[in-house]
C-alpha cells in the first residue's frame, strides 16, 4: 500500500536535508516558530528564505524535486517545472539583461519532519511558491501559487507553451455560458487589476468585495462549469489532498467575479471565493500575456487551521 501523503513528505523531507552539506542545509532549516519566514509568499524575483536550488548539487536538486513531487499532482507537476523553465525563455526575450535563471528557486523546511511536531516547508520562486503544513497526519496545502511569463508562447499563429491554458480557457467557458443575467452580476468592473488582489500577503483579510455573481443563481451547465474550475485548482495538489479539500468546502457558498475584457489576448481576471477558499487569476501584464494564479485559504493558510486543531488537543509548543 502506498504511504500517505503526509509520510512522503516526511520521508522526502528527510532524505533531502540529510543529503545537504552543512552550510547548505543551515541555510534551508529555520525554527517553525519563525512566523516571519514561514508565513511567506513572495511569486515576484526578489530575495526569499531558503536554500538556492543553484547553489545544490545534482543529488540535492533531486531531493528538492521528489519532495515537491509528493505535494502536487502528476499534471500539475509538469505546470510547475514548465514554469520554472519559462525563467530561461523569459531571460532571453529580455536580453539577458536581468539574469534570470531556472536555477533561482528556494528551498526552506520549518521545524524537524516528524510525525509528533508540526513542521512544514516551501519550495518558491519566480512564478511558483508552494507551501505545505504538516501535523501528524495532516496537510494543510496552501498557499499554492503558479504564474507563467510569457502565459503564451506562439509560433505561426498557434500555441507552442501555454502551461496555465486550462485556468483561462475553463473560465472563459464559464462565462460564457451565464447569460447576459448572469455576466452582468459576474463582471465587478470593465478593467482587470494589475494583480491578484491577495499579492503576496500572508494573512488575506476577509472576503475580497464585490463578490460577483452567487453559485445558488446559476444554471445546471454554468454551475457544473463552476465547480469544473474549482476542481481544476484543487486537482493542483495530489489526489488524498483534494479529496479532502473539496469535502472541506462542498455544500459551502460559492461566488465567481471577472473582470476587464471578456475576449481572449486582452488584460483578464477572475476570482472565486467561497467558505476559507479563495482562487485567483489574472492574466493583465503585457497585454494579456503574464498570467498569475494562486490557491489560499483564507482563514487558514499556512496551517493555521491544523496547529488550531494541534493546540486545542493541549499540545505545547509551536
Amino acid at each position: 500500500m502506498e504511504n500517505s501523503v503526509p509520510e512522503q513528505m516526511r520521508a522526502a523531507a528527510s532524505a533531502l536535508l540529510g543529503v545537504l552539506d552543512g552550510p547548505t542545509r543551515q541555510a534551508a532549516t529555520y525554527p517553525f516558530a519563525d512566523d516571519a519566514a514561514r508565513r511567506w509568499l513572495e511569486y515576484r524575483p526578489r530575495p526569499r528564505p531558503g536554500a538556492c536550488l543553484a547553489d545544490l548539487d545534482r543529488v540535492g536538486r533531486k531531493a528538492v524535486h521528489r519532495l515537491l513531487a509528493t505535494a502536487l499532482s502528476p499534471h500539475a507537476y509538469a505546470q510547475a517545472m514548465t514554469i520554472v523553465a519559462l525563467e530561461e525563455v523569459l531571460d532571453r526575450a529580455e536580453d539577458w539583461r536581468r539574469g534570470r535563471h531556472s536555477g533561482d528557486y528556494w528551498i526552506a523546511v520549518f521545524g524537524t519532519p516528524d510525525a509528533d511536531e508540526p513542521w512544514s516547508w516551501r519550495l518558491e520562486g519566480h512564478h511558483l511558491s508552494v507551501t505545505m503544513t504538516v501535523v501528524g497526519d495532516v496537510v494543510s496545502p496552501a498557499p499554492l501559487f503558479f504564474g507563467a511569463n510569457p502565459a503564451r508562447v506562439d509560433h505561426a499563429g498557434r500555441p507552442v507553451c501555454r502551461p496555465l491554458a486550462p485556468e483561462e480557457d475553463l473560465a472563459r467557458a464559464l462565462l460564457a455560458s451565464l447569460g447576459p443575467a448572469g455576466r452582468a452580476a459576474a463582471i465587478v468592473d470593465d478593467e482587470a487589476p494589475a494583480d491578484i488582489i491577495s499579492a503576496t500577503r500572508p494573512r488575506v483579510a476577509g472576503p475580497v468585495e464585490p463578490l460577483g455573481v452567487d453559485a445558488t443563481r446559476l444554471g445546471p451547465t454554468s454551475r457544473a462549469l463552476l465547480d469544473q474550475v474549482v476542481a481544476l485548482y484543487l486537482d493542483r495538489l495530489p489526489p488524498e489532498l483534494a479529496a479532502r479539500e473539496a469535502a472541506r468546502i462542498s455544500g459551502g457558498p460559492l461566488h465567481f467575479a471577472w473582470a476587464g475584457a471578456t475576449g481572449p489576448g486582452h488584460r483578464h481576471y477572475y476570482r472565486i471565493q467561497g467558505d476559507d477558499l479563495l482562487i485567483e487569476y489574472d492574466n493583465t501584464s503585457i497585454d494579456g500575456n503574464h498570467a498569475h494564479t494562486v490557491l489560499r485559504r483564507p482563514a487558514s493558510d499556512f496551517g493555521d487551521d491544523v496547529l488550531a486543531a494541534h493546540h486545542a488537543r493541549g499540545h505545547a509548543g509551536p
